[in-house]
């Protein structure tokens, strides 16, 4: 076979990737030895190299949420000294000892108790009662 006729073939090897999946940029992070060692072990029981394990991890993990701003965190004890307050008359309505039954309180404690949630940034429904 001439050298004419190999070229003709195609090149062997692995197929181009798309131009929009090159990785062309490079993010240098410094690590301590023992920081490289654990990441190396880590990479090792996933049988990754380092790089392709810090992509991962970086990319592909769930973060927790961010912490709740102080402000968000001040309302959530607000509303929860509201709360603690409308669900004692509730209970006294409940009980008899209050003369009009109030159940528009108990929807009103829902609310309180969901809109705590949401200043955190918390969803009610990742609750269990």
């Amino acid at each position: 076979m001439t050298k004419a006729k190999h070229k003709a073939k195609g090149r062997g090897g692995r197929p181009s990737i798309p131009s929009d999946q090159v990785r062309r940029h490079t993010i240098g992070v410094r690590v301590n030895e023992d920081e490289r060692n654990r990441i190396q072990e880590k990479a090792d029981r996933m049988n990754m190299a380092p790089a392709q394990w810090l992509r991962h991890a970086a990319l592909d993990r769930i973060l927790p949420p961010c912490p709740a701003p102080k402000l968000n965190r001040d309302m959530y004890v607000e509303l929860g000294k509201i709360g603690t307050n409308i669900n004692q008359l509730v209970k006294a309505s409940n009980s008899g000892r209050m003369p009009h039954p109030l159940p528009p309180l108990r929807n009103l404690v829902n609310i309180i108790i969901n809109l705590r949630l949401e200043i955190l940034g918390v969803s009610s429904d990742s609750q269990t009662d």
